[in-house]
Protein backbone atom coordinates (compact mmCIF):
# COMPACT_ATOMS: atom_id res chain seq x y z
CA UNK A 1 0.00 0.00 0.00
CA UNK A 2 1.52 3.33 -1.05
CA UNK A 3 2.33 5.88 1.62
CA UNK A 4 0.66 9.24 1.21
CA UNK A 5 3.06 12.25 1.09
CA UNK A 6 2.23 15.46 2.80
CA UNK A 7 0.85 18.39 0.94
CA UNK A 8 4.19 20.19 1.08
CA UNK A 9 7.60 18.49 1.21
CA UNK A 10 10.29 20.19 3.25
CA UNK A 11 14.06 20.09 3.21
CA UNK A 12 17.08 21.49 1.38
CA UNK A 13 16.64 19.52 -1.85
CA UNK A 14 12.91 20.11 -2.00
CA UNK A 15 13.52 23.85 -1.73
CA UNK A 16 15.71 23.81 -4.88
CA UNK A 17 13.20 21.54 -6.60
CA UNK A 18 10.49 24.15 -6.09
CA UNK A 19 12.77 27.13 -6.99
CA UNK A 20 14.58 26.09 -10.16
CA UNK A 21 15.89 29.59 -10.83
CA UNK A 22 17.91 29.66 -7.58
CA UNK A 23 19.43 26.26 -8.40
CA UNK A 24 20.50 27.48 -11.83
CA UNK A 25 21.97 30.68 -10.36
CA UNK A 26 23.98 28.64 -7.85
CA UNK A 27 25.29 26.41 -10.64
CA UNK A 28 26.34 29.43 -12.71
CA UNK A 29 28.06 30.96 -9.67
CA UNK A 30 30.04 27.78 -9.02
CA UNK A 31 31.16 27.65 -12.66
CA UNK A 32 32.29 31.29 -12.57
CA UNK A 33 34.24 30.76 -9.36
CA UNK A 34 35.94 27.70 -10.90
CA UNK A 35 36.90 29.65 -14.02
CA UNK A 36 38.30 32.49 -11.89
CA UNK A 37 40.38 30.08 -9.77
CA UNK A 38 41.72 28.05 -12.72
CA UNK A 39 44.70 30.36 -13.53
CA UNK A 40 45.92 30.04 -9.93
CA UNK A 41 45.92 26.24 -9.98
CA UNK A 42 49.36 24.59 -10.25
CA UNK A 43 49.56 21.79 -12.80
CA UNK A 44 52.06 19.01 -13.50
CA UNK A 45 52.19 15.85 -15.55
CA UNK A 46 52.37 13.52 -12.51
CA UNK A 47 51.62 13.94 -8.78
CA UNK A 48 54.49 15.28 -6.68
CA UNK A 49 56.40 12.89 -4.43
CA UNK A 50 58.66 15.32 -2.56
CA UNK A 51 61.43 13.63 -0.55
CA UNK A 52 63.71 16.03 1.31
CA UNK A 53 67.25 14.84 2.04
CA UNK A 54 70.57 15.88 3.55
CA UNK A 55 73.92 14.53 2.35
CA UNK A 56 77.06 14.18 4.45
CA UNK A 57 80.27 13.66 2.46
CA UNK A 58 83.86 13.17 3.64
CA UNK A 59 86.96 13.19 1.47
CA UNK A 60 89.98 11.03 2.33
CA UNK A 61 92.81 11.12 -0.20
CA UNK A 62 94.47 7.77 -0.83
CA UNK A 63 91.88 5.68 1.00
CA UNK A 64 90.23 2.72 -0.69
CA UNK A 65 86.50 2.07 -0.73
CA UNK A 66 86.72 -0.54 2.06
CA UNK A 67 88.78 1.80 4.26
CA UNK A 68 86.32 4.67 3.70
CA UNK A 69 83.39 2.42 4.60
CA UNK A 70 85.01 1.08 7.77
CA UNK A 71 86.50 4.31 9.09
CA UNK A 72 83.90 6.86 7.95
CA UNK A 73 80.52 5.32 7.08
CA UNK A 74 80.45 2.83 9.96
CA UNK A 75 81.41 5.61 12.38
CA UNK A 76 79.09 8.37 11.15
CA UNK A 77 75.98 6.42 10.16
CA UNK A 78 74.85 5.32 13.68
CA UNK A 79 74.97 8.92 14.91
CA UNK A 80 73.11 10.18 11.83
CA UNK A 81 70.36 7.56 12.05
CA UNK A 82 69.62 8.80 15.58
CA UNK A 83 68.68 12.25 14.22
CA UNK A 84 64.97 12.92 14.67
CA UNK A 85 62.92 12.73 11.48
CA UNK A 86 65.29 10.48 9.51
CA UNK A 87 63.28 7.97 7.48
CA UNK A 88 66.05 6.11 5.64
CA UNK A 89 69.73 6.34 4.73
CA UNK A 90 71.88 5.38 1.77
CA UNK A 91 75.68 5.21 2.08
CA UNK A 92 78.23 5.12 -0.75
CA UNK A 93 81.96 4.48 -0.42
CA UNK A 94 84.45 4.91 -3.21
CA UNK A 95 88.14 5.55 -3.53
CA UNK A 96 89.00 8.75 -1.69
CA UNK A 97 85.44 9.60 -0.58
CA UNK A 98 82.43 8.43 1.40
CA UNK A 99 78.93 9.93 1.48
CA UNK A 100 75.73 9.27 3.40
CA UNK A 101 72.35 10.45 2.10
CA UNK A 102 69.55 10.86 4.68
CA UNK A 103 65.88 10.97 3.62
CA UNK A 104 63.50 12.72 6.03
CA UNK A 105 59.81 12.32 6.70
CA UNK A 106 57.45 14.26 4.37
CA UNK A 107 56.79 17.77 5.62
CA UNK A 108 59.76 17.77 8.02
CA UNK A 109 61.42 21.12 8.79
CA UNK A 110 64.56 20.81 6.66
CA UNK A 111 66.30 23.82 8.22
CA UNK A 112 66.06 22.09 11.57
CA UNK A 113 67.08 18.79 9.96
CA UNK A 114 70.27 20.30 8.51
CA UNK A 115 71.18 21.78 11.90
CA UNK A 116 70.51 18.46 13.66
CA UNK A 117 72.66 16.57 11.14
CA UNK A 118 75.48 19.08 11.59
CA UNK A 119 75.26 18.68 15.37
CA UNK A 120 75.37 14.88 15.01
CA UNK A 121 78.43 15.11 12.76
CA UNK A 122 80.19 17.46 15.22
CA UNK A 123 79.58 14.96 18.02
CA UNK A 124 81.67 12.29 16.24
CA UNK A 125 85.32 12.68 17.20
CA UNK A 126 86.94 9.45 16.03
CA UNK A 127 87.13 10.00 12.28
CA UNK A 128 90.54 9.46 10.62
CA UNK A 129 92.87 12.40 11.19
CA UNK A 130 93.88 12.36 7.51
CA UNK A 131 90.28 12.75 6.34
CA UNK A 132 88.78 16.11 5.38
CA UNK A 133 86.17 17.78 7.54
CA UNK A 134 82.66 16.38 6.86
CA UNK A 135 80.55 18.48 4.51
CA UNK A 136 76.81 18.69 5.28
CA UNK A 137 74.65 19.71 2.31
CA UNK A 138 70.89 20.05 2.09
CA UNK A 139 69.71 18.65 -1.24
CA UNK A 140 67.13 20.56 -3.26
CA UNK A 141 64.15 18.61 -4.58
CA UNK A 142 63.89 18.65 -8.37
CA UNK A 143 61.49 17.19 -10.90
CA UNK A 144 62.46 16.89 -14.55
CA UNK A 145 60.19 18.84 -16.89
CA UNK A 146 61.92 18.22 -20.22
CA UNK A 147 65.28 17.74 -21.95
CA UNK A 148 66.45 20.05 -24.72
CA UNK A 149 68.99 18.96 -27.33
CA UNK A 150 71.00 21.50 -29.34
CA UNK A 151 72.80 19.93 -32.30
CA UNK A 152 74.19 20.85 -35.67
CA UNK A 153 77.25 20.82 -37.96
CA UNK A 154 79.29 23.23 -35.80
CA UNK A 155 81.94 22.83 -33.12
CA UNK A 156 81.15 21.87 -29.54
CA UNK A 157 82.47 25.23 -28.31
CA UNK A 158 79.92 26.98 -30.55
CA UNK A 159 77.14 24.71 -29.29
CA UNK A 160 78.21 25.55 -25.73
CA UNK A 161 77.69 29.26 -26.46
CA UNK A 162 74.24 28.50 -27.85
CA UNK A 163 73.46 26.51 -24.70
CA UNK A 164 74.56 29.41 -22.49
CA UNK A 165 72.37 31.80 -24.45
CA UNK A 166 69.41 29.41 -24.26
CA UNK A 167 69.68 28.99 -20.48
CA UNK A 168 70.00 32.77 -20.15
CA UNK A 169 66.77 33.26 -22.07
CA UNK A 170 65.04 30.64 -19.92
CA UNK A 171 66.24 32.42 -16.78
CA UNK A 172 64.78 35.69 -18.05
CA UNK A 173 61.43 33.90 -18.46
CA UNK A 174 61.51 32.54 -14.91
CA UNK A 175 62.86 29.03 -15.64
CA UNK A 176 65.88 28.97 -13.34
CA UNK A 177 66.72 25.28 -12.80
CA UNK A 178 68.69 24.10 -15.80
CA UNK A 179 71.67 21.76 -16.19
CA UNK A 180 73.91 21.72 -19.27
CA UNK A 181 75.36 18.29 -20.10
CA UNK A 182 77.87 17.19 -22.70
CA UNK A 183 80.50 19.87 -22.03
CA UNK A 184 83.05 20.66 -19.34
CA UNK A 185 85.20 23.65 -18.56
CA UNK A 186 88.45 23.59 -20.52
CA UNK A 187 91.39 22.32 -18.47
CA UNK A 188 95.11 22.97 -18.76
CA UNK A 189 97.24 19.89 -18.03
CA UNK A 190 100.92 19.89 -17.03
CA UNK A 191 102.52 16.45 -17.41
CA UNK A 192 105.97 15.83 -15.93
CA UNK A 193 107.67 12.43 -16.00
CA UNK A 194 109.69 11.03 -13.10
CA UNK A 195 112.77 10.93 -15.32
CA UNK A 196 112.43 14.66 -16.02
CA UNK A 197 112.13 15.44 -12.30
CA UNK A 198 115.34 13.52 -11.58
CA UNK A 199 117.20 15.03 -14.55
CA UNK A 200 116.39 18.61 -13.49
CA UNK A 201 116.53 17.94 -9.73
CA UNK A 202 113.12 19.42 -9.04
CA UNK A 203 109.95 18.25 -7.30
CA UNK A 204 106.29 18.41 -8.26
CA UNK A 205 105.68 20.63 -5.22
CA UNK A 206 108.12 23.23 -6.53
CA UNK A 207 106.47 23.16 -9.96
CA UNK A 208 103.00 23.44 -8.41
CA UNK A 209 104.01 26.37 -6.19
CA UNK A 210 105.59 28.23 -9.13
CA UNK A 211 102.46 27.84 -11.27
CA UNK A 212 100.17 28.86 -8.39
CA UNK A 213 102.21 32.01 -7.79
CA UNK A 214 101.90 33.08 -11.44
CA UNK A 215 98.30 32.03 -12.12
CA UNK A 216 96.69 34.91 -10.22
CA UNK A 217 97.21 38.65 -10.19
CA UNK A 218 97.63 40.01 -6.64
CA UNK A 219 95.74 42.99 -5.13
CA UNK A 220 97.93 46.09 -4.85
CA UNK A 221 95.61 48.45 -2.96
CA UNK A 222 92.78 50.92 -3.52
CA UNK A 223 92.82 53.96 -5.79
CA UNK A 224 89.72 55.50 -4.25
CA UNK A 225 86.05 54.75 -4.06
CA UNK A 226 85.45 51.26 -5.43
CA UNK A 227 88.48 51.19 -7.77
CA UNK A 228 91.27 48.75 -7.00
CA UNK A 229 94.70 48.02 -8.47
CA UNK A 230 96.02 44.51 -9.11
CA UNK A 231 99.70 43.78 -9.63
CA UNK A 232 101.10 41.20 -12.01
CA UNK A 233 99.55 39.30 -14.92
CA UNK A 234 97.40 36.20 -14.46
CA UNK A 235 98.95 33.44 -16.56
CA UNK A 236 96.29 30.96 -17.67
CA UNK A 237 97.11 30.04 -21.29
CA UNK A 238 99.19 26.93 -22.03
CA UNK A 239 102.00 29.00 -23.60
CA UNK A 240 102.11 31.36 -20.61
CA UNK A 241 102.25 28.46 -18.15
CA UNK A 242 104.98 26.74 -20.15
CA UNK A 243 107.03 29.95 -19.96
CA UNK A 244 106.85 30.22 -16.14
CA UNK A 245 110.39 30.26 -14.71
CA UNK A 246 111.12 27.60 -12.10
CA UNK A 247 114.68 28.71 -11.29
CA UNK A 248 117.74 30.44 -12.73
CA UNK A 249 120.73 28.25 -13.52
CA UNK A 250 124.37 29.23 -12.64
CA UNK A 251 125.12 29.87 -16.31
CA UNK A 252 122.35 32.48 -16.47
CA UNK A 253 119.80 30.31 -18.29
CA UNK A 254 116.29 29.82 -16.93
CA UNK A 255 114.51 26.54 -16.29
CA UNK A 256 110.86 26.81 -17.28
CA UNK A 257 107.82 24.58 -16.88
CA UNK A 258 107.99 23.80 -20.59
CA UNK A 259 111.56 22.52 -20.16
CA UNK A 260 110.59 19.87 -17.61
CA UNK A 261 107.13 18.87 -18.80
CA UNK A 262 104.41 19.06 -21.42
CA UNK A 263 101.59 21.62 -21.18
CA UNK A 264 98.39 21.16 -23.17
CA UNK A 265 94.71 22.09 -22.98
CA UNK A 266 91.83 19.64 -22.97
CA UNK A 267 88.68 20.97 -24.62
CA UNK A 268 85.08 21.28 -23.49
CA UNK A 269 84.23 17.75 -24.71
CA UNK A 270 86.95 15.95 -22.76
CA UNK A 271 84.70 14.11 -20.26
CA UNK A 272 81.54 13.27 -22.19
CA UNK A 273 80.45 13.76 -25.78
CA UNK A 274 76.92 13.63 -27.22
CA UNK A 275 76.06 13.13 -30.88
CA UNK A 276 72.92 13.19 -33.00
CA UNK A 277 73.94 11.25 -36.07
CA UNK A 278 77.33 12.62 -37.09
CA UNK A 279 76.77 16.05 -35.50
CA UNK A 280 77.90 16.93 -31.96
CA UNK A 281 75.15 17.77 -29.50
CA UNK A 282 74.59 19.32 -26.08
CA UNK A 283 71.76 18.39 -23.73
CA UNK A 284 70.02 20.79 -21.34
CA UNK A 285 67.90 19.37 -18.54
CA UNK A 286 65.08 21.59 -17.28
CA UNK A 287 63.80 20.94 -13.75
CA UNK A 288 61.17 22.49 -11.53
CA UNK A 289 60.82 22.95 -7.78
CA UNK A 290 57.95 21.56 -5.72
CA UNK A 291 55.99 24.75 -6.43
CA UNK A 292 56.67 24.87 -10.17
CA UNK A 293 54.00 24.39 -12.81
CA UNK A 294 55.33 21.68 -15.14
CA UNK A 295 52.86 22.32 -17.97
CA UNK A 296 53.44 26.07 -17.95
CA UNK A 297 57.24 25.59 -17.86
CA UNK A 298 57.04 23.15 -20.78
CA UNK A 299 55.16 25.75 -22.78
CA UNK A 300 57.74 28.44 -21.90
CA UNK A 301 60.66 26.22 -22.97
CA UNK A 302 58.92 25.50 -26.29
CA UNK A 303 58.38 29.22 -26.95
CA UNK A 304 61.98 30.14 -26.09
CA UNK A 305 63.30 27.31 -28.29
CA UNK A 306 61.14 28.38 -31.24
CA UNK A 307 62.21 32.02 -30.88
CA UNK A 308 65.94 31.23 -30.63
CA UNK A 309 65.88 28.77 -33.54
CA UNK A 310 65.11 31.66 -35.91
CA UNK A 311 68.59 33.13 -35.34
CA UNK A 312 70.67 29.95 -35.45
CA UNK A 313 73.00 28.97 -38.33
CA UNK A 314 71.65 26.59 -40.99
CA UNK A 315 71.51 23.01 -39.78
CA UNK A 316 71.53 23.86 -36.07
CA UNK A 317 68.34 22.85 -34.28
CA UNK A 318 66.82 22.95 -30.80
CA UNK A 319 64.59 19.97 -30.02
CA UNK A 320 62.61 19.02 -26.92
CA UNK A 321 62.61 15.34 -26.00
Amino acid sequence: MARQLGDRATGFLSYFARHKTIANLLLVMMILLGVAAAPNMRAQFFPDVVVESVTVSVGWDGAGAEDADAAIVQVLEPALLAVEGVESSDATSREGRASINLDFEPGWDMSRAADDVQAAVDSVSNLPSEADDPNVRRDAWRDRVTDVVITGPVGVDQLARFADEFTGRLFAEGVTRTTIRGIAASETIVEVTSLSLIRHDITMREISDAIAAEAEANPAGDVGGTSRVRAGVAKRDADDIAAIVLRSEPDGSKLTVGDVGTVYVEGVDRERAYFVGENPAISIRVDRSARGDAIDMQRTVEEVAADMTLGLPPGVSIDLI
